[in-house]
């Protein structure tokens, strides 16, 4: 028998929304830091340290999400080292992310024109000093649209972490059919939330052939298509 939605209903929706959020949060964050350290490694004046940077990059691409899944929660064990369903989701997403937010931010750091290298040079800039005035703020811009985008990507990718027991937003809708709610406010109320939750990487992604700020860019579209 069908029955209609509930409050309690709703903060089921809200709760399985909430560990989404969580672990996208957290894959980007410390897939983050670790995929920057990647890209610094991959364009390191030491030859040891590209080679490390790119069999890592080439062995995180080569190796399917799923299967990284697999080896932290499933491989762990087999060793005594029982991992939560929520930590095991966070470390293999973070090693998914940083593997390829790595080689993304690689290119973009290569992309600077390398008369802007030469001039850090003549400056008398050290390595450092190149990269933090330079370099990664002209990368950043450079790195803006393909980091969101991939980051709108790993959003989609955390529905395979439900094989582990990680329950989130996109699987609560088969557990809501098992509790005999109605099919289509279910599916109404998962796409507002999958909205909501994309909505941020959207406005951060600067329009085509725009420059950051592009919050600002977006503002300014928005304030003209009103105005007609």
């Amino acid at each position: 028998m069908i029955r209609s939605l509930s409050w309690n209903d709703m903060l089921f929706f809200l709760e399985a929304l909430r560990w989404t959020v969580l672990l996208a949060a957290i894959a980007c964050t410390c897939g983050g830091v670790l995929g920057l350290g990647v890209a610094l490694a991959r364009v390191a004046r030491s030859r040891s340290l590209r080679t490390a940077a790119a069999t890592y990059i080439q062995i995180v691409q080569g190796t399917p999400v799923l299967m990284l899944l697999f080896l932290s929660y499933y491989g762990l064990s087999l060793f005594g080292y029982d991992l939560p369903p929520m930590v095991a989701a966070g470390v293999s997403m973070t090693i998914y992310v940083s593997g390829y937010l790595g080689d993304i931010w690689r290119g973009s750091i290569q992309s600077v024109p390398k008369q802007q290298w030469e001039a850090s040079e003549s400056l008398a800039m050290t390595r450092r000093q190149q990269y933090q005035y330079v370099i990664l703020p002209q990368a950043v811009q450079i790195s803006l649209p393909p980091t969101v985008g991939f980051m709108v990507q790993v959003v989609k990718n955390s529905s395979i972490a439900s094989i582990i027991g990680f329950v989130r937003i996109g699987q609560g809708r088969a557990v809501d059919q098992q509790r005999d709610l109605p099919a289509i406010p279910c599916v109404f109320n998962r796409g507002s939330a999958v909205l909501l939750r994309l909505l941020p990487a959207f406005i951060l992604q600067p329009p085509a052939g725009k420059e950051i700020p592009c919050l600002k860019s977006w503002l300014t579209i928005f304030t003209r298509a009103s105005a007609q």
